[in-house]
């Protein structure tokens, strides 16, 4: 009974975690989709939407959740993924970087990768993220974080992660 009531007070706090953050739009100067184009944290409506936001130097720290989420299989009509590079916490040249990243792309088709050359997320969504890390956060379909690690994730939270998602689709 303790564990079903631990349980529950569990998934309560992350369902109440739900908040809205600033929006933020990557363009120009500052960055974009690979292709060039502007993206804005608008788009993470409509589906769940997880967003990797990854300093280059930490990029291998959160293999294991990447791999555990495409494994999920999830419906790409109900979900979605993000991975944004904050290419201005690195030493690495970015054209060094940008070609990581196309690279990256072929290996996660499904996953649009926007590039931060500027720490726009940082600066937006102080307190969300952190510089110079790895960051992994969830985003229920109308666009509210619904579940947040900073670092490395641990097997429970890339658990709970998952869960969360399946919740949400």
């Amino acid at each position: 009974m303790k564990k079903l009531i631990l349980g529950a007070l569990l998934l309560s706090s992350v369902a109440s975690f739900a908040i809205r953050p600033p929006v933020v739009e990557i363009s120009g100067d500052n960055g974009g989709r690979l292709n060039g184009n502007a993206w804005s944290s608008e788009e993470l409506k409509g589906k769940v939407h997880v967003l990797f936001y990854v300093d280059p130097d930490e990029k291998d720290l959160n293999n294991h959740a990447s791999e555990a989420l495409a494994a999920e299989k999830f419906d790409l009509k109900k979900y979605a993924s993000v991975a944004v590079i904050n290419m201005d916490a690195t030493w690495l040249p970015n054209s060094i970087l940008e070609g990581a990243l196309e690279d990256k792309q072929k290996k996660y088709p499904n996953t649009l990768y926007v590039k931060d050359l500027e720490k726009v997320v940082v600066k937006k969504w102080d307190g969300i993220v952190k510089d110079d890390d790895s960051n992994i956060i969830v985003f229920d379909k109308a666009g509210n974080i619904i579940y947040k690690i900073n670092g490395k994730a641990s097997d429970k939270q890339v658990k709970e992660m998952i869960s969360l998602i399946k919740n949400n689709l």
